[in-house]
């Protein structure tokens, strides 16, 4: 809670100052395209989460909890991401729909996601998106990463390959940073 805490005033400081105390970022943004396949409904060994830290799809059951969404698809019918909370996993990582489109995301914003049950979304869905607290090492505090998503297509069928999400995704994993702009984000 206390490393929570201090980076929360540095980014405060951050701020309010207008200089960055956080260190120059050294990953860059990059936009990835990723298959993530039913919870429900789908072979064990199909990826059905995505990991913000690795930059890619994983397998709850191998992925040892470090995931900060799941794709399902509800008793209705709908394409829904899960959130860990959703999950009983606590209320860590977290998803906020936008209608801004995926382009003009340049930076995350503070709050206002949905961490505790299901996001049903469409195709041309947005999203931006953090992740479940992390320690990073580079500013020695634990930091969420944050991302943005748009989904490219939704297949609900149970036809082999079916029951998937395609998502353009862009993860900014410089601890600390918000900025989802391609290339070394500024902050």
């Amino acid at each position: 809670m206390r490393s929570i805490i201090l980076l929360g005033l540095a980014l405060a400081l951050t701020a309010a100052c207008g200089e960055t105390l956080l260190p120059k970022a050294s990953f860059p943004n990059e936009v990835d395209t990723v298959s993530i396949y039913a919870l429900s409904g789908t072979p064990v060994a199909a990826p059905s989460a995505y990991s913000m830290e690795l930059r890619q799809a994983v397998r709850i059951d191998q992925s040892g909890g470090a995931f900060d969404f799941a794709f399902d698809i509800d008793s209705a019918g709908r394409a829904v991401l899960l959130p860990t909370g959703a999950l009983k996993l606590g209320r860590q990582s977290g998803i906020l729909l936008t209608t801004t489109p995926f382009d003009s995301i340049r930076v995350a914003p503070g709050g206002n996601y949905q961490r505790d049950s299901a996001v049903v979304v469409d195709s041309n869905s947005v999203a931006i998106v953090h992740s479940r607290s992390l320690r990073c090492p580079t500013i020695g505090l634990s930091a969420v990463l944050y991302g943005k998503l748009h989904v490219l297509a939704i297949d609900t069928t149970s036809a082999p390959g079916g029951r998937r999400i395609d998502l353009r995704i862009l993860t900014d994993v410089n601890c600390g940073y918000r900025g989802l702009q391609e290339g070394l984000p500024n902050r």
